[in-house]
Order: structure tokens, then sequence, then C-alpha cells
């Protein structure tokens, strides 16, 4: 299982009105609500992270486990998409993921505040949870990717 995540709007929310504060690690602190939220994600699914932040290399693995770590977060397996040289929206980018992957992954979920992704094609956007950019990932929103991550997508032919 495998969570594609964003961080800002997500785990930091968008507050214009107050700088978010930044941890001994160089990076934003999280929400307590969003990180207790991944966290049961993880807990119940043993979903892996998928970073589709745009800081997504701005660490190595190593350092962003220790970044989710100092959070609360105890994580599996964290990689991260491509880096963005081609300047692709996160939608782009999200498909031209979905379409390299050589296997079929249908065991994923997308949590990102992006609201283009909207657009997604309809197999993909099925496995979207849209977080509100000023509230980020909520308990109910966490259920939600769980049950995404759990739902039987196999089908006999």
């Amino acid at each position: 299982m495998l969570i594609l995540l964003d961080i800002d709007g997500v785990m930091v929310p968008a507050n214009s009105w107050k700088r978010p504060e930044i941890l001994s690690d160089g990076f934003f602190a999280f929400s307590n609500k969003s990180s207790k939220a991944l966290q049961k994600i993880i807990s119940e699914t043993s979903a892996d992270i998928l970073l589709s932040t745009s800081h997504k290399n701005s660490f190595s693995i190593k350092e962003w486990h220790e970044i989710f770590k100092l959070r609360g977060i105890d994580t599996n397996n964290i990689n991260r998409l491509s880096e963005n040289l081609s300047y692709l929206n996160r939608k782009e980018e999200i498909i031209n993921w979905y379409d390299s992957i050589l296997f079929n992954q249908d065991n994923f979920v997308i949590i990102d505040d992006d609201k283009s992704l909207n657009g997604l094609p309809d197999f993909l956007k099925h496995r979207l949870v849209l977080t509100s950019p000023l509230v980020g990932l909520t308990d109910e929103l966490a259920s939600y990717a769980i049950s995404i991550l759990k739902e039987s997508t196999y089908s006999l032919h």
C-alpha cells in the first residue's frame, strides 16, 4: 500500500496570517491533528509514503525519515516522485508516475490539497483524498484514505 503525500496544505495547514514554525531539522512543524491522522493511516495499513510535495528533493530519504520521526510519525519506506524538471503541474506528475510504473499499482491513495487533481482521470480521482489547505489532514479524511487503501479492486475476468 502506498500514500502519495503532499505536505503543504496536508500536513502543514496554509495559514496566510501565521508563518509555520520551523523545527530543529529545518523543516516546518506538522499540525498535531494531521500527524495523528497520518500515523493512523500508516498504523492501520502499513502503507509506505511516496512524497509528491514540492519539497520532495529538499532532503534525502534518510532526512525525510527523521523529519517524520521528529513529528511523531513512524514511517515504513519513504520514496519520492522523480524530480520535476519539466515543471509539470501536480496532476501531470501523478499521471506520469502512474503511467511509468511497471506493475498495476492499484493499492494507493493520493492525499493532496491541490484542487486541480479533481481533473484526474476517474480511475485516479477515485483514489484522491482532497484536503482543505487551511485545515489539512483530519481524522475523518484519514478514515476515508484507509477505506480506499483497504478496498479490493481485484476482479475475476
